[in-house]
């Protein structure tokens, strides 16, 4: 099962090389990783998408929250969420015809083009890993995909409490 942690920790040299360490030396697979300073500059959050099940989790958790650096973790997939990823794919727009096709495909997902080359199309999607997924399947039947390049996802617990120190 498909687990999105949200790791609040102190914003110093090699914490996250700590975190990604305990996954390496546990052998659990990062499926996708975003990092950034929060609104107090002082401290980071991370993102990580992994899969596992209860067990594993269970064990992840416990292990990430008895690092120093680490504040607080939560597993966002136990509540109500929203979770976002940011894509960027450039594909082959050579004829009238692909174009329009593509153009079509990007406007049902509400992609955005970027840069339009002589044969390609570059189009930015934001949303979530399943619909960015289904825009690949959908695209690949109208052009070739040269390029793709996604952020990982970030997400949100929805409501009015937040992770704060």
């Amino acid at each position: 099962m498909k687990h999105i942690l949200a790791i609040l920790l102190e914003n110093e040299p090699g914490a996250l090389s700590r975190i990604v360490g305990l996954f390496s030396q546990r052998a659990y697979n990062i499926d996708s990783l975003t990092v950034g300073p929060t609104d107090d500059p002082s401290l980071s959050r991370i993102t990580i998408t992994t899969k596992g099940d209860e067990r594993i989790l269970e064990q992840i958790t416990k292990q990430v929250n008895k690092l120093v650096d680490v504040l607080k973790v939560i597993d966002l997939t136990d509540n109500n969420h929203i979770e976002r990823e940011l894509m960027l794919i450039k594909v082959v727009a050579f004829d009238e015809k692909t174009r329009a096709a593509v153009t079509r495909v990007s406007d049902v997902f509400k992609g955005e083009i970027l840069d339009m080359g002589k044969t390609t199309y570059t189009i930015q999607i934001v949303g979530s890993s399943e619909k960015l997924a289904s825009f690949i399947d959908t695209l690949n039947n109208e052009s070739d995909v040269i390029e793709v390049v996604r952020s990982g996802a970030v997400g949100l617990g929805r409501g009015d409490k937040g992770l704060k120190a």
